[in-house]
């Protein structure tokens, strides 16, 4: 495995990771939103789905994305039919590695929600703030702390994704092998040590930048909002 090779593993796997999370972000505030602000039946539930992709062996999760996602899975067919491609693709890397993470993002995405203090908004609300504003203004702000530690956390988890993503996309060089599987190959190849050495280091400093990034962000926003 040559240099360049090395690179453009560091690039898909980034490339991979950032549209897990511009995708799945949305999603998880959404979610984490009405979670934190809204009483529904089967809101336990739904608290347990969002958990089981950390709970769950993650080549079952791959499994269940092979059989919705694949070609002939059950929307895998439809999405087939308007150009999108998940199995065996990158972009099915993507979702495994968003499903995996979606559960770190939702967390402090729900926390950071629930301590907020409701009596500003209420406050703005009673000055003639609309809806749209008092998000915009005092909400957002407030709970962005959250939003961005969620997503750090979320895209150093898509970053180290194996399991869904091997047994959903397989491990195609150029196509589906990030930082992962290139290790996993590299291990079964006698003469892949110097490599694999390299890109372990690679794995820990990105994984370990996304963990410091987020402890940063958190304490700079948190000063931010007390001002």
């Amino acid at each position: 495995m040559t240099g360049n090779d090395v690179i453009d593993i560091i690039f898909l796997s980034l490339k991979i990771a950032a549209t897990a999370m511009v995708f799945s972000i949305p999603i998880a505030f959404i979610v984490a939103w009405l979670l934190a602000r809204h009483e529904f039946a089967g809101k336990s539930l739904v608290q347990a789905l969002i958990t089981l992709p950390l709970v769950m062996p993650p080549v079952v999760t791959g499994y269940m994305l092979l059989v919705l996602f694949g070609r002939n899975g059950y929307l895998g067919d439809l999405f087939h039919a308007l150009g999108i491609q998940f199995a065996f693709h990158w972009t099915g890397a993507a979702l495994a590695a968003a499903i995996m993470a979606f559960p770190l993002l939702v967390r402090p995405m729900r926390l950071s929600i629930e301590g907020l203090d409701r009596g500003l908004e209420e406050a703005a609300s009673t000055l003639g703030a609309k809806r749209l504003t008092r998000f915009a203004t005092i909400t957002l702000p407030l709970v962005l702390p959250g939003v961005l530690a969620g997503a750090v956390l979320g895209f150093a988890k898509a970053l180290g994704e194996f399991g869904a993503t091997i047994t959903f996309v397989s491990n195609i060089p150029g196509e589906t092998q990030t930082l992962s599987l290139a290790i996993y190959s590299l291990l079964q190849s006698p003469s892949g040590d110097r490599t694999v050495m390299l890109m372990i280091a690679v794995s820990a400093f990105l994984a370990i930048g996304s963990v410091l990034v987020s402890e940063w962000i958190g304490r700079r926003m948190g000063k931010w909002t007390r001002q």
